[in-house]
């Protein structure tokens, strides 16, 4: 699966999450970072006006489909992925760095809900060792020098997974650059999967996530901020289902558009 913004090549990479496991336990054990980015039908948007995003997020090494539409979009194209959202793999991703003895480290939100985080996350997965927090300052920009300063601290204290939780585009930008400055670490980009842990954002009800319905619990808890951003996606929806089709039907990459939805 596929989708291509100007001279940007995107691919959903990681079709499962069995797959995508044993890529990161690989790199623990031969001491690559890699760069994990979740797919989404909001990054769509932005991809699609933001070259610089767009950029970002071709170089991420590993990326899944987080969302029921790029689900849906991979299996009319005839390329199925699993639905592995951010928030789901903190877990998982914790338990394998703690079984690879590979130190951690959390970076974004705030110092409050990250030590939170780091209490639920030592809990949960025993034998996992993190090592930082860090909460950048409102304004943080990924391609400054206080950015370098968290890459160059991750490299100094031998961070192999640093769990992102900056927001889109930043955190994919930060893991960009990462891969330059900190080339051991693994960055994990999983937006508000670290606020969750502590409740400092409170997610859908399960069965509300097991019928696809999580984006309306969302929509609902801050309608203000959710509605345009939901309605801008449903806008390129129709031409991301007629790109799927033409791909199931002729074989070709996607091209997603790169112009503004209206």
């Amino acid at each position: 699966m596929e989708f291509h913004f100007g001279s940007n090549r995107i691919k959903v990479n990681m079709a499962t999450g069995a797959e995508l496991m044993a890529e990161v336990r690989r790199r623990f054990r031969a001491g690559e970072g890699f760069a994990l980015a979740t797919i989404n039908l909001d990054h769509l948007v932005k991809l699609a006006v933001d070259p610089e995003f767009a950029s970002a997020y071709a170089a991420q090494d590993l990326v899944v489909a987080d969302g029921r539409p790029i689900v849906a979009l991979s299996r009319l194209a005839g390329r199925p992925v699993a639905l592995l959202p951010g928030s789901d793999l903190v877990f998982p991703l914790a338990e394998l760095a703690a079984e690879e003895a590979v130190p951690v480290a959390l970076v974004g939100s705030s110092e409050a809900a990250l030590a939170d985080a780091r209490r639920v996350l030592e809990g949960h997965a025993p034998g996992l060792s993190v090592v930082w927090i860090h909460a950048p300052p409102y304004g943080f920009d990924p391609r400054g020098a206080a950015a370098a300063a968290i890459l160059s601290e991750l490299a100094t204290r031998g961070v192999g997974l640093c769990f992102l939780a900056l927001g889109a585009p930043r955190q994919e930008i930060l893991a960009q650059r990462g891969r330059e400055l900190a080339p051991g670490v693994g960055f994990a980009s999983v937006g508000a999967g670290l606020d969750f842990l502590g409740g400092h954002q409170v997610r859908a009800p399960r069965w509300m996530r097991r019928v696809g319905l999580e984006w309306l619990w969302r929509m609902l808890s801050n309608p203000v901020r959710l509605v345009p951003r939901y309605a801008r996606c449903a806008a390129i929806l129709p031409g991301q289902v007629a790109a799927a089709r033409r791909l199931r039907r002729t074989g070709s990459q996607i091209k997603s558009r790169t112009t503004r939805p209206r």
